[in-house]
């Protein structure tokens, strides 16, 4: 409890928490009754979205704490070591806010021009489910492969080039028994949680569309957002906001709000008025914020960007919600039996 008590004292954890409360509130005289954007198959009231996206961070607190008890015995980390001194690291920031800046406004430019959608970090229907519509196979497959050569593959490089090792970018386990055994615990949690609170529907699925569904849906986001999430924020990002903040606390803050920002143009995302504007950029914090506090906390706690991956990303929800999405968004689902 002590531990908790502190926390609440320190003055980033305020000022988000007041943040998180105004920008709740303001969801109500900004929507005016309902929301411009639909994230599911069929719109809910605005009360019940905005309750959701309470109960998101509150299952983001219950897998925080998990991790933070399963690590409780481990040796103190300073990520801040993985990174350059202040001066170069401040510079290697910006340059990697405007790179990833550019990515996602090509993105939005190119993912458009090749069909309905932005290339985003995550493919239309994630988690929610794309009712009524269809992808085509290319475009999916464009949407991989941009976000894993230009968030991914490009930074990894260039990186490494700069001389970083693996271990510096959080890609190297220090005890991969514990690893392993966060990585399980982690996983049956957030499945659970996913299973009971947002959808079981993979269960009904025959073995055929479970044999065709369940690869495809972790081999494509695998690629498309798994990786270039991972290696942009939480292999070379973290470490820089560790080294500019000094902050443990603010570091896990400011992990949360670049997962946030860089679904800036989600396929749901609305900004034809101010007041839609600010709505979506209110409900990509409601819907990431909690998700990314979660990356950043395996990844400060273990010194191990593989953990979320396993953990918390390529297989739930990508594999136990967004299987359905896959089979029915490219038209895939086939026979029942």
């Amino acid at each position: 409890m002590s531990g908790a008590t502190a926390l609440l004292k320190k003055r980033s954890v305020q000022v988000t928490a007041v943040l998180w409360v105004l920008g709740s509130l303001a969801v109500f005289p900004l929507a005016g009754g309902a929301l411009p954007f639909t994230r599911g198959p069929e719109p809910l009231p605005v009360a019940t979205e905005v309750i959701n996206g309470q109960l998101n961070l509150l299952a983001a607190g219950i897998v925080i704490a998990i991790a933070i008890f399963m690590t409780r015995n481990r040796p103190k980390l300073d990520l801040a070591t993985r990174a350059p001194e202040r001066r170069v690291a401040k510079t290697e920031v910006i340059a990697l806010i405007v790179y990833g800046t550019a990515v996602s406004l090509g993105g939005l430019i190119i993912g458009n021009l090749a069909g309905d959608h932005a290339y985003s970090l995550h493919l239309p229907g994630t988690i929610y489910g794309l009712h009524h519509q269809t992808l085509a196979p290319g475009w999916v497959l464009g949407w991989a492969v941009y976000n894993f050569v230009f968030f991914a593959a490009l930074p990894y490089f260039v990186f490494r080039r700069r001389g970083y090792t693996n271990a510096q970018l959080s890609l190297h386990s220090s005890d991969r028994r514990k690893d392993a055994l966060l990585i399980v615990a982690v996983l049956l949690v957030e499945s659970l949680l996913e299973l009971t609170a947002v959808s079981d529907e993979i269960l009904s699925l025959s073995p055929g569309q479970l044999l065709l569904g369940v690869p495809l849906a972790f081999t494509v986001n695998f690629f498309g957002a798994v990786l270039p999430i991972m290696i942009f924020i939480y292999a070379i990002l973290l470490p820089r906001f560790a080294r500019l903040t000094g902050s443990v606390t603010m570091t896990t803050i400011l992990g949360g709000v670049a997962y946030a920002v860089i679904h800036i143009f989600e396929s749901w995302a609305v900004y034809d008025t101010l007041p839609a504007g600010i709505l979506t950029v209110i409900f990509l914090f409601l819907q990431y914020m909690g998700p990314g506090l979660i990356k950043s906390v395996l990844t400060l706690r273990t010194g191990n960007a593989w953990i979320h991956v396993w953990g918390y990303h390529a297989i739930a929800p990508h594999v136990t919600l967004d299987t359905v999405t896959f089979l029915d968004s490219l038209n895939l689902r086939g026979p029942t039996s």
